[in-house]
């Protein structure tokens, strides 16, 4: 028995796709049931309720040979801390008395910078994964960089005024990747039985592109001019406030930025085989990704 966590969202609904597609048997934690497709409510053992409540992890756990652990971290949460390595508390116990083999989370890179402890998110999710690891269960943790598809909250701002915004300095060029091989790397580990101890697994993408170069390579895909502007860390962080996360969500989240600026993710060199782990190219991503999603809005 395989469990997902995150099945509804982006990462977590390719997983399952995956994972369903072998016919394993998959149980699933949903808060909300409805927003997974009949098809696949058909096909899952269902576990209502949140991952942070100890009797819904606790049933969801139970008999599981593998766990997919992805967070959606709670805007209103009062930290980052709260929201990644508390909020796992309850699944880290589950995992230990329920004797779940295998785990495998998704986490950040940035282990071993001299950012780690300064964070904001990245920080509170080592955390996290510190705290799996000390289940006892064989665990991977995924590190990423940004992906490539949180540029699809901005289709239509990059359709009407020609540009997308982040506090990421223009020049600096950074690791980026594909939601759909992350999903890949996650699916194949959770069907591969063999595999123990712990270890942390880079997902890096193809290639380091700069904000500018995205936007030069988004503009020769979109046959318009795309500019990259960057925003100051205040105004980013009044935004965030405005669109209601708390202001230690808040300030997470820019100390993030400001630790990405700082070299965050450039830890970890890329090898041949992160290459072949995570082959989209953000240009092949804007084709068949952001194109469609910039035109439909």
């Amino acid at each position: 028995m395989i469990v997902i966590t995150g099945a509804t969202g982006q990462i977590g609904g390719q997983v399952l796709t995956r994972v369903l597609a072998t016919g394993q048997p998959v149980r699933v934690i949903a808060r909300d049931p409805a927003r997974l497709s009949a098809g696949v409510r058909d096909r899952v053992e269902i576990v209502q309720g949140s991952y942070g409540d100890p009797q819904v992890v606790g049933r969801a756990f139970k008999g599981a040979d593998a766990v997919f652990w992805l967070l959606a971290a709670d805007r209103h949460a009062a930290t980052p801390h709260d929201a990644f390595a508390e909020f796992s508390r309850p699944a880290a116990a589950a995992i230990a008395s329920e004797g779940v083999q295998q785990v495998v989370s998704v986490t950040a890179l940035g282990r071993g910078t001299a950012c780690e402890d300064r964070a904001g998110y990245i920080t509170a999710s080592l955390a996290m994964d510190d705290l799996l690891a000390g289940t006892g269960a064989a665990f991977r943790a995924l590190a990423m960089p940004s992906f490539m598809d949180n540029l699809l909250r901005q289709a239509g701002v990059i359709k009407e005024q020609g540009a997308f915004f982040d506090v990421t300095g223009p020049d600096v060029k950074l690791p980026t990747v594909a939601t759909r091989d992350i999903a890949a790397v996650a699916a194949r580990l959770l069907l591969d039985r063999d595999w123990t101890g712990q270890q942390e697994v880079p997902v890096l993408g193809p290639e380091d592109l700069s904000e500018n170069d995205l936007a030069a390579i988004m503009s020769e895909v979109l046959s318009t001019p795309v500019r990259y502007q960057q925003i100051p860390y205040q105004a980013y962080k009044d935004r965030l406030l405005g669109f209601g996360m708390s202001e230690g969500m808040a300030q997470g989240m820019v100390d993030m930025g400001i630790a990405k600026n700082h070299g965050l993710d450039l830890g970890v060199i890329r090898t041949p085989q992160n290459a072949l782990d995570t082959p989209t190219t953000f240009r092949q991503w804007c084709e068949d990704t952001l194109k469609p999603a910039v035109q439909a809005a």
